[in-house]
This record gives C-alpha cells, structure tokens and sequence, in this order.
C-alpha cells in the first residue's frame, strides 16, 4: 500500500454487498498524557467528496483544517468523545471504544455498514462492521473521519492549553514530550493527566512517597 491513495473500493464492496450507508471511523489520541480520545464517524457523499483526502497525519494542519470545513460541508459527520476519567476508569482500548460508539450514534442518520481503522471492531456497533488495518491509507471515508477526530481533538488541546499554560499543550497535544515533562516537573498534573498511564502514576507515586 506503500504510495497509495486512500479510494472507494472498500465502500465500493460494502454497496455492492446491499449496503447504502457505510460510515468510516477513526480515533486520534489514544498515545498522549492529557487529554480526551476523540473520535469521528464520515458518512460521504459519493458525488461530493473533497479533493486531497489522506490520512490525518500525512497532512499540514492547514490543509487538515480546510478539509474539515469541507467534510462537514458535504458529508454526514458524528464526533465522539471519552474522558480522561473515563480512560482511567476503563483503559484507553475501551475508551477509543467508547469514543468510536458515541460518534455512530451522533451521526443523524444511522450506517448500515462500518469501515473501522484498526484491527479492532468496537463491541456493541449497531450494524456490520469491518476492520481495517491502516484504514486511514486505504479508504477515503477513514481518512475523511481521521481528519475530523484530528482537528476536533488539536482545538481541544489548545483550548485546553489557554486554561493551563505550561504544557506546551497547544503544540504537542499532550503527548510526552521535553516540553510537557519540563510542564509537569513545574506545575504538577492537571485534572485532564491521565493516571492510569505510566509516566503520570510514577509521577504521582513519587510526589506522594517525598511528602510521607
């Protein structure tokens, strides 16, 4: 697939199977410190479909950006979220999960078929639903959902970020990095760290082992 474009022809096999609504859904954020998972389900138009769909990373912000304005122009859209509570509570699988249920079931008008990235089918999907590895390379309603969840997730963080400066949360987006540590090592963790993940527990568990 090396080189490829995201098409059709995984939808294309959906229809031709009696489908007539095939939804595709990716996550973004399941690797950061803070933050939400985020998810989204595209329903494309296939007379409508924007021109340069890629998978989210493979793209400048500014053309994710421009994308996203397009696709919620012209296609049905449905975002979904999981907390960071909820991903301490349930781990970050069920909470993509989680993440990916809530985006099907804000799309208006319910699939009939679901193009899920990944090698994991959510359980409790409301109708057929396959699993594709490196969707967001192949099928262009996974690309078009990875853009959503990309941007949709990026606007949180930087929000998040004006409300507490010192992460670096606008450009790493809660991930791990130099930044981000420096943050936590000056300003301690935030009700949006997720606890359950390594180095925020070990950080915790050091802070309250000093203070015994």
């Amino acid at each position: 697939m090396t080189g490829t474009l995201p098409d059709l022809s995984l939808e294309l096999e959906a229809i031709s199977s009696g489908h007539a609504r095939i939804a595709g859904v990716d996550e973004v954020g399941r690797g950061p410190w803070s933050g939400p998972v985020v998810a989204a389900a595209v329903i494309l138009d296939p007379d409508n479909i924007p021109a340069g769909l890629n998978d989210s990373k493979k793209l400048t912000a500014a053309r994710r950006e421009s994308l996203m304005a397009e696709i919620t122009a012209c296609a049905a859209v449905g975002i979904g979220e999981a907390t960071v509570a909820e991903i301490d509570e349930v781990n970050i699988l069920q909470a993509s999960f989680l993440a990916m249920r809530r985006a099907l079931d804000n799309l208006t008008t319910p699939p009939d078929f679901v193009l899920v990235d990944g090698r994991h089918i959510p359980p409790g999907l409301p109708c057929q639903a396959q699993a594709v590895i490196k969707g967001d390379g192949r099928s262009l309603s996974i690309a078009a959902a990875s853009i959503v969840a990309k941007v949709t997730r990026d606007r949180i963080m930087v929000a998040l970020s004006q409300q507490f400066p010192g992460y670096a949360w606008e450009t790493n987006m809660g991930y791990g990095t130099k930044a981000h540590v420096e943050g936590l090592n000056l300003h301690g963790v935030t009700q949006h760290h997720r606890r359950s993940f390594k180095p925020i527990h070990n950080m915790l568990r050091k802070a309250k082992s000093l203070s015994a």
